[in-house]
């Protein structure tokens, strides 16, 4: 009886056995393995077209809190052998995690056919020798700051005392005003042996790493005039401009012994303007703080003084690369923005095997739109320059992968306060395909609405579009736009310009590729130094002429 219990008992524990046995020998997959895994961002290599699951839709740029670490950053996983300093332009030795797109960026530009001169390099290291020894709370700046402190006397600076020179400029204008203006003023500090020092405003620091080994180009707030910043103007007792007004004679003048104002801005007058004669550039040269205000890129004016034009053509052989070096130089995203424009570019730009950028900036007087003349414009350029293609309104959309060739996949980023524009190309794509089989993918990574200066949201993701049109294979750009000119200038870029509409009509032609890369200079001074005189400053010499976008402007070329 007890062995036909234990028999039943078997039989009936049979089934768990068995059921233990297939699952000790094949366990179950790991659930939340799988999901950890799903949440790792694979990048193929660039150029690598793939046909499916291509996204046509407007996502949203990922994001992180402000208060939470940066996460890490993938770099593209195949690329050509790039110089991470740029042929030398940037300096090596900075510690790599405090600025990562310092010497990341080279990996997401295609290699300039632009090289520094060796002279730019050399000039450049023993500028930052100078900037170390003399910058912010080291001795020479330290006893300056004392003779500063002091009240000016009325007479000429005429001791030498001061080792070391300065400019300081004021934050003044919109992001892309001042990335060119503080370009313009290292220039013009790198001429005249000076030390550039920037007021840090609302956001700089937020925006850029320091671009000098060892030492900041910040101001402190504590600078003893810092408080008299926002005052500095035209009518200022220390404005250069102003105290001409008031001599027949410039070489009678008697400056003071501590600083002087320069008021550069698109506003300044016939007084100011003298600042780019020679004679006047003799006097500056005896003050050791020179105080800048501006907002414009008056870097072709440099090129018309003959006191500079020999360095200048020994700094730069091509005319047209002078923001290209020194912007690439000067400006390197902090790692906040830098994490913004690599988030996006991997998840929307990085699989394309050709990149447009398309940058819009309307000056209507009638508001900031959107405009049917803009759409137009935009659309009869890429059109008729063959930059994108045509769509066939006629033809039914195919599966991809029954269709002949080899369609290439092209993302499109625009960028613009309003989202209507890349929303009304992005349906087009939608819709309809395109003659040529290819797949475009249109994407904006912001549209604020307006232009709010000195907001730190809204320059950020201004600075992350300025660099991501800046990686762009081809670009299109607004006239008078200097978010146009910094993205084109770091791009290494001769973009395709939308020429202002007038009336509210396409222009003819609706856009033309510009002969220069180099920002246009709006606000040049026609004046004639030697002859004392009035005159075009855009006819003087081959490589200054005046602007494609602006026809009283001034840009380099080279011919």
């Amino acid at each position: 009886m007890n062995l036909m219990k234990i028999f039943a008992s078997l039989l009936a524990s049979l089934p768990v056995l068995i059921t233990l046995s297939l699952v000790l020998r094949d366990p179950p997959p790991d659930r939340i393995k799988g999901f950890a895994d799903a949440r790792i961002l694979e990048t193929p290599p660039p150029n690598t077209t793939t046909s499916s699951n291509i996204e046509i839709f407007e996502r949203p740029a990922p994001t992180t809190s402000s208060n939470s670490a940066e996460p890490e950053i993938k770099l593209p996983t195949e690329t050509p052998k790039q110089d991470k300093l740029y042929d030398g332009l940037l300096a090596p030795g900075f510690e790599g995690g405090s600025c990562l797109s310092r010497y990341q960026s080279s990996l997401y530009r295609k290699i300039s056919s632009h090289k520094p001169s060796s002279y730019l390099v050399s000039r450049l290291r023993s500028y930052e020798d100078v900037h170390k020894r003399c910058g912010p709370n080291t001795k020479p700046y330290n006893t300056s700051l004392k003779q500063l402190k002091k009240k000016s006397n009325g007479k000429t600076s005429t001791s030498t005392t001061d080792e070391c020179r300065y400019v300081v400029w004021i934050a003044n204008s919109g992001l892309g005003n001042r990335i060119l203006s503080i370009t313009a003023a290292f220039l013009y500090a790198l001429l005249t042996n000076r030390v550039l020092l920037l007021d840090p405003g609302k956001d700089l620091p937020d925006l850029f790493c320091e671009p000098f080994p060892q030492t900041s180009w910040l101001l402190s707030n504590h600078f003893p005039i810092k408080t008299q910043f926002d005052k500095l103007d035209q009518k200022s007792p220390r404005c250069y401009g102003s105290m001409l007004k008031k001599t027949s004679n410039s070489s009678e003048l008697s400056l003071p012994s501590s600083y002087l104002y320069l008021h550069l801005g698109h506003d300044y007058d016939e007084q100011d303007k003298l600042f780019f004669c020679d004679e006047e550039q003799s006097l500056l040269g005896k003050v050791a703080w020179l105080v800048m205000k501006t907002d414009n890129y008056f870097v072709p004016s440099l090129f018309l003084m003959p006191s500079f034009q020999q360095e200048l053509n020994k700094l730069f052989p091509e005319r047209e690369t002078v923001f290209h070096h020194l912007g690439r130089y000067l400006f390197h995203p902090s790692n906040h923005v830098w994490g913004l424009i690599t988030r996006y570019y991997q998840a929307y730009l990085a699989k394309a095997d050709e990149r447009i950028g398309i940058q819009v900036r309307t000056f209507e007087p009638a508001g900031p739109g959107p405009f049917q003349h803009v759409m137009d414009q935009i659309s009869s350029c890429v059109f008729n320059e063959q930059l994108l293609p045509r769509v066939d309104e006629h033809k039914p959309i195919v599966d991809i992968s029954s269709s002949s060739g080899n369609p290439k996949l092209k993302s499109v980023l625009m960028t613009s306060l309003k989202p209507d524009y890349s929303e009304n190309l992005r349906s087009m794509y939608w819709e309809h395909p395109t003659v040529s089989g290819d797949l475009i993918g249109v994407f904006q990574p912001s549209h604020e609405g307006e232009q709010r200066t000195d907001d730190k949201v809204h320059d950020r993701k201004a600075l992350a579009e300025m660099f991501l049109l800046s990686f762009s294979d081809v670009l299109v750009t607004s006239a008078w736009s200097t978010f146009g000119y910094v993205a084109q200038g770091l791009g290494g870029l001769k973009p395709w310009i939308l020429f202002k509409p007038e009336n509210q009509t396409v222009p003819n032609p609706p856009c033309r590729r510009l002969v220069s890369m180099e920002p246009c200079f709006h606000a040049p001074p026609l004046w004639d130094c030697k002859e004392k005189r009035g005159t075009d400053t855009g006819a003087i010499v081959s490589h200054v002429r005046h602007c494609e976008d602006i026809s009283w402007g001034l840009q380099l070329v080279d011919m």
